[in-house]
């Protein structure tokens, strides 16, 4: 029987599957908390070290070093860690890819491009990275993040969705909000500010549509109050229903479960896709009836996506299913 991937993208694009929860780690102690936490979660959030925020003035290159030692240790079971590099008006970006790609370019799962300004300088990073990766000899592509936060960026959303190697596109609230001097109230940072104000919510719709309409993955904001899941929860799942966003920030380990649990895909619908997919395995991925309701290319490719989704939440699927499509 025809694997599903090769039955219904016939073009080759899709979007990447990858964990709805982003979460960031800005020193050793707390790179090594989270990799002890995804051993415990299991591989439902990926974990950004950060060159950025982390590393202490003047300690840049063995902030980076840390990074490559603990993208490579056997802590890092799952494979699931990239890292955020610093921004191209900073001296040391360069350094950070220098030391990065070499050191851990085979399991870094991406890297993040920060305060984009324009498309012609996120180009001339990610070109960097790729002349980087070719030094080393890396032949895999590394996955490259970025971050949408500054008036600039986003002027050249569209631009900047098509970037080589890119996999994620970014919304960086708080220098957003910074950006306009007072424009925007700084309340608009949380809930419902973040969502009901106009020109924010204009933003965010202009990046799921530049990512989603390129197969790149758009991701949300941080919740800033870390002491309430719940809120965390709530930003998650608006963030996803109402706006398309796939993935989240997360800055505290509670935050991330609720993230997940706010972007994983409803029991009932998952169990509705894994039937529906087997009896269009069954059919050769013809036009089959299920529920009374008529089902075809379309509907399968929107039911394949979300069983593999699920994979990255926890959800228990069905063992024909994954004996079927995962083995």
């Amino acid at each position: 029987m025809t694997h599903p991937t090769d039955a219904l993208f016939e073009s080759g694009k899709s979007l990447p599957i990858i964990p709805s929860c982003e979460h960031f780690a800005g020193s050793e102690k707390l790179i090594s908390k989270a990799l002890q936490l995804q051993e415990k979660l299991g591989p439902i959030f990926d974990i950004t070290c950060d060159c950025e925020d982390g590393a202490e003035t003047g300690k840049e290159v063995e902030h980076a070093q840390m990074i490559v030692r603990m993208v490579n240790s056997e802590q890092n079971k799952y494979k699931m860690a990239g890292a955020r590099i610093h921004d191209y008006s900073h001296p040391d970006w360069k350094q950070d890819i220098d030391i990065l790609v070499p050191g851990a370019g085979e399991k870094l799962s991406y890297l993040t491009i920060p305060k984009t300004e324009n498309y012609e300088n996120a180009l001339e990073m990610v070109q960097y990275i790729q002349a980087a990766a070719k030094k080393a000899n890396i032949e895999r592509e590394i996955p490259i993040h970025v971050l949408i936060e500054t008036h600039g960026a986003l002027n050249e959303v569209k631009k900047l969705a098509t970037l080589p190697w890119l996999q994620v596109l970014d919304f960086g609230l708080m220098d957003f909000v910074s950006g306009y001097q007072g424009a925007i109230p700084a309340s608009c940072m949380r809930s419902p500010g973040q969502f009901d104000h106009k020109l924010l919510a204009r933003a965010k719709a202009e990046i799921t549509q530049a990512a989603l309409s390129n197969y790149v993955i758009p991701a949300h904001n941080v919740t800033l109050d870390l002491k309430n899941p719940y809120q965390t929860y709530d930003d998650a799942y608006r963030a996803r229903n109402e706006f398309g966003f796939m993935r989240m920030w997360s800055i505290y380990p509670t935050q991330i479960q609720s993230i997940v649990d706010a972007m994983k895909p409803d029991f009932s619908e998952l169990e509705d896709a894994q039937n529906i997919l087997l009896l269009a395995q069954e059919t050769n991925w013809g036009p089959i009836q299920y529920a009374g309701e008529l089902h075809d290319r379309a509907t399968y490719r929107y039911y394949w996506e979300l069983v593999q989704r699920a994979q990255y939440s926890g959800a228990k699927l069905q063992d024909k299913t994954v004996e079927k499509f995962f083995s």
